[in-house]
Parts: structure tokens; sequence; C-alpha cells
């Protein structure tokens, strides 16, 4: 399954052959993309709720697996290697596709950052925590927040910036140090970008978006809308341009020279932005949402494209166009599970022959050890129990997400459908 599914990624057209002036895409992920990140070699580096990380070279992907849940946070350091960080609370270095388990939290990591002399790696995470990790072989250290952090940058002194749920800028002069706050609002900050010119922008759960003096916290400008959550920030230096990206699937370019938004374009005909980076040269800007696909707009003709994403996601399609044993499974479990076998990169497995088949058994999956030792067989009871309890009470230490379903008519209608739509051919 994982060679077809390279295979048709190969087959896509190189993308760092494309023009500058054409929109592009990367295609191969089989879930909404969470983070991205380009290195000096221009290569890009994306993060999925499909539980993996990629590399992105003249358009064809390295798959890098080993995250056990969603990866959400991505950073290129030192000599090319890959951070990942995801909600499995785990933190990975990348080098030759091979990982390398840098430490762990006690909650989803947000965010990654590498400090500018590539000595330390901070993650931030919903644990209350700021993970501080050495690079060089020393011992790693939690800085303790009291909040969730949502994101964390270095500055060019090597002070930690924070930003957390509770809506606070913090400043750590050294990890020991008591924080100065910087900043405070009523909503959570979701995304921060700091510049050697002495400003920091946030981008913020209410859809404040606003940029302030990094010593004194004084405003320097306010771009706030009446869109949000701010869910996604990119900065790029040489060009003086901060994207913005919030939940009504805009993105907004503010020129740095002159405080000015320089243009605010439709980029996603549905969901939110949820990553943003510039290309190397700042010429365009790739994103991710709600769709498997990364896009890339030259920045220079944004306003000439028209929203990405022509295919509505199945769980977002209109509920009176489905049965509720179909609605059940679009609302519940298509955003991890294809019905067949297409090759399809996903969180899950594929549930083709699902009734009968035994928990753990589908070749070419990465499952948790705790399927991988049971002797669970999905059957009509055994499904109902999993939604009925949840798969955390049910089968405790599964990858599987919270889900519960607890009207016994709704469950009964899921796996009425489920018996029709994962029926193998031979079984007809």
């Amino acid at each position: 399954m994982r060679r077809l599914a390279l295979s048709l990624a190969l087959c896509a057209a190189p993308v760092w052959g494309a023009g500058a002036e054409e929109f592009v895409t990367l295609k191969g992920h089989g879930g909404p993309i969470m983070a991205l990140a380009v290195d000096d070699a221009d290569r890009v580096a994306s993060a999925s709720f499909d539980n993996t990380a990629a590399i992105w070279q003249e358009g064809r992907p390295t798959w890098l697996e080993a995250h056990d849940a969603a990866t959400a946070a991505v950073i290129f350091g030192p000599r090319g290697a890959l951070f990942s960080g995801g909600d499995d609370f785990a933190i990975y270095r990348w080098q030759q596709g091979q990982p390398q388990d840098i430490g762990r939290h006690a909650g989803k990591i947000r965010a990654l950052d590498v400090s500018l002399d590539g000595a330390f790696l901070a993650s931030a995470s919903w644990d209350g925590t700021i993970g501080l990790w050495s690079l060089n072989g020393g011992a790693g250290q939690q800085i303790t927040v009291g909040a969730g952090v949502n994101d964390v940058r270095f500055d060019a002194k090597g002070r930690l910036f924070a930003a957390t749920m509770t809506g606070q800028v913090q400043v750590y002069d050294t990890p020991d140090a008591t924080p100065r706050l910087l900043a405070e609002q009523g909503f959570g900050i979701n995304r921060l970008v700091l510049s050697q010119e002495g400003w920091l922008a946030y981008g913020a759960v209410d859809g404040g978006t606003r940029v302030i003096d990094m010593e004194t916290g004084a405003q320097i400008a306010d771009f706030t809308l009446d869109r949000r959550p701010i869910l996604a920030l990119a900065y790029h230096a040489q060009g003086q341009q901060i994207a913005v990206g919030d939940g009504h699937g805009y993105i907004m370019m503010i020129d740095t020279r002159n405080w000015t938004i320089a243009r605010d374009f439709r980029a996603m005909r549905e969901g939110p932005v949820w990553a943003l980076a510039f290309s190397r040269d700042g010429s365009r800007i790739w994103a991710g949402g709600i769709h498997d696909v990364i896009y890339g707009w030259p920045i220079a003709l944004m306003d000439s494209h028209q929203a990405a994403g022509n295919e509505t996601r199945s769980f977002l399609q209109a509920p009176e166009t489905m049965s509720n044993g179909e609605r059940q499974f679009m609302r519940k479990c298509s955003i991890c599970h294809d019905l067949n076998d297409a090759g399809q990169r996903r969180a899950g497995p594929h549930l083709a022959g699902l009734f009968g088949r035994a928990a753990g058994s589908l070749p070419g999956y990465r499952y948790s050890r705790t399927l991988l030792q049971s002797d669970l067989i999905w059957t009509d009871e055994t499904i109902d129990a999993l939604f009925d309890q949840g798969p955390d009470h049910y089968i405790p230490g599964s990858k599987m997400p919270m889900q519960r379903i607890t009207a016994p008519t709704d469950r009964q209608d899921l796996i009425d459908y489920l018996k029709t739509a994962t029926k193998l051919p031979e079984d007809d």
C-alpha cells in the first residue's frame, strides 16, 4: 500500500520545474496539513493529520513515519535535519529518513523552533511546559509555564518567547529566569513571528493580529479583521512580508516596510488555513489546511487565482444527502479511514473486508503494540462496543482518537452501513 501511494506521488509533475508565476500543488498526504517549513535549499517539510511528516524536493516526497498520532509541527535544523512533533507527545529528529527520539511531553506538541546558533530545540506543548532540548548531546529540560503553550520562538539573543492559551506572550531571558509578561489579551494566542528589527507579531483565537515592540510590548500596528481564529503566521525577512492564515480560509499579506495590508486573498474554498511557509526567495507562499494537498501560490499573482480545494471533504458533506449510517461514518471515521484499499495514505488502516478481520492484522499499516497483541475480531458486537465505550476505554493504548456514538440506533445504522460499504467483491 505504501509503495503504491509513493509511486502515485512520484508520477506528479515536478513542482520545482514550474514557472515562478504558476500555481502548484504537492499531493500525497492522506489527511489535513497541520504545519509547513522551508529550508535554505528550498525543500518543503510538511506535517499531517495522517500521522506522517514529509520532505518535498523537486516535487517528490520522502515520507517520515514514526508518530503514533497526528504530526503537528515541523522545523528544519542544523545539517539538514528535520524535527517533528505531534499529538502523540513525541519529538523526533530526522536524518537520512531515520528518526531519533529527542524527547517527550505529557501533552500535544503544537510548535517547534531551533535557536539561531543551532544548539537548542524548543517545543511548545499543551501540557503547560516548554521543552528545551540540547542538540549537542546535553540533557533537556522542561520550563513550567502554567498554561498550555501554543507557540515558542527564539530571538537573536537566545531568549524564548512563548504564546499561551491564556492569551499571554511571555519572555524567558534564560530557562531558569522568571518570565516577563510582554503582552496579554483575553483570548489565547496561537502563533508568533519575530524579527531581528525588534518587533513581534502574534495571531490570536479572537482574530487579533497585532505587531508589538519586543522589549516594551508597545503596539506598532493592528491588523485585526472580522475573521477568526488566526491559525498560521509566516515571515520572510528579505521580502519584508508577514503571511497570516485564518479560520475562514484567507491569507493576508502584510508589508512590514510601511505596515500596510498588501494583499488579502481567499485561499481555501472550504476550511481554514492551518499552515504557511514562504519559499526561500519569498516569491511563493505555501499553505495547507483541511485538504490533503499543499498549495503554492506565486505571491505577485495571488489575487488572480481562485480559492483552492475543489472537492468537498467527505466529513463536510451535507447531512441531508446521506443515510444516517453513512453520516455517522463521514463524521466519525472518514478523516482517518478509507472504505476500500485505494492505496491512499491515511491516519488509520482501510476498512475493506472489515467484518471478520482480526484487529491489527492489515499488512503495511503501523499498528500500536496494543492492537498487534490483541485477539480482537471486528464483528457487529465489537464495533458496537468500540463506539459505545470509546476506543480509550475499549482498547486502552490504541492510536484511535476518542470517539463515541452514544445512541444505540446510530451505532446500529453505522454497522449496517459498514457491512455493505466494506464488503469485498469476492464476498458477494
